[in-house]
């Protein structure tokens, strides 16, 4: 039987709270969330909201630029780690437990509208981009940062997707948000110009081996998968193709492991 919407966000609940995605955090993401909010030109006063901010990518970054920040986030332990990084920071943000694809927010009612690797994660991606567009104010910006599906994300959630079931037919994979195309199609008729430009992220481990132990036990998505899958048996085979795939794409000269992670920044401005 078919999952219902429902279902499916009380798996991804269950997914981003398990591990340590702080840990991510620091080792990978904030560092985007500090070139979007670049990006984005965030300065003191503008209203941002930080859409999927897990433990508090966006919003702690346009908080210490002086930005009155709101953080919405579908799982309440990632909400609980970013209030604690907050208090370490010094900073004011708005924690707001909610969903993407239903912000609960009134219309054009935030200047800037960004996402870290958090709102891409939503299963219908079509609404997601309508509630972006909806709460953000006229002159305003919507500015994402995206996975994409060249990139070493992309190839990692396409080996486990392999071994994994099939998602329902009405949630669109996550990396399509990396596709200039998909996004167009989705911001088209809602009056959101866009820029794209593409980077990348360096991750810097001892190895490969490294880098997996690092993912198994500490991003939600391959700790669910490693569950599953060691349940089935299949979980050797899936984390060899893994290790594989980061000696592949390895840059460094030194014996050390230096992957650059692409992704899309999506600039868009509101007519």
């Amino acid at each position: 039987m078919t999952a219902t919407v429902e279902d499916l966000k009380r798996a991804h609940r269950a997914t981003w709270a398990a591990g340590d995605y702080a840990a991510v955090a620091d080792a990978i993401t904030d560092s985007v969330a500090q070139v979007l909010v670049e990006r984005a030109a965030v300065e003191p006063g503008l209203s941002v909201l930080d859409v999927a901010t897990g433990p508090g990518n966006i919003a702690l970054a346009a908080a210490q630029r002086g930005a009155r920040a709101v953080g919405l986030d579908l799982t309440p332990e990632l909400l609980e780690t970013a209030k604690h990084r907050a208090a370490g920071l010094g900073v004011e943000v708005d924690w707001i437990e909610g969903d993407a694809e239903a912000l609960p927010f009134e219309d054009a009612g935030f200047d800037l509208v960004l996402s870290t690797f958090g709102v891409q994660f939503a299963p219908r991606h079509q609404q997601a981009a309508a509630e972006l567009a909806r709460v953000c104010a006229p002159g305003g910006l919507i500015g994402l940062a995206n996975w994409t599906p060249e990139g070493q994300v992309g190839e990692l959630l396409e080996i486990m997707g392999a071994y994994l079931p099939a998602p329902p037919s009405y949630a669109s994979p996550p990396v399509r948000w990396g596709d200039e195309e998909h996004v167009r199609a989705l911001f088209a008729g809602s009056g959101v110009e866009l820029e794209f430009e593409r980077a990348s992220v360096a991750l810097d481990y001892d190895s490969a081996e490294h880098y997996v132990s690092f993912m198994e036990t500490s991003y939600g998505p391959t700790i669910k998968a490693r569950e599953r899958l060691t349940a089935e048996g299949t979980w050797d085979a899936c984390r060899r193709e893994l290790v594989e795939m980061m000696e592949r794409r390895n840059e460094a000269t030194d014996g050390r492991l230096r992957v650059p992670a692409e992704y899309l920044i999506v600039l868009g401005r509101k007519r």
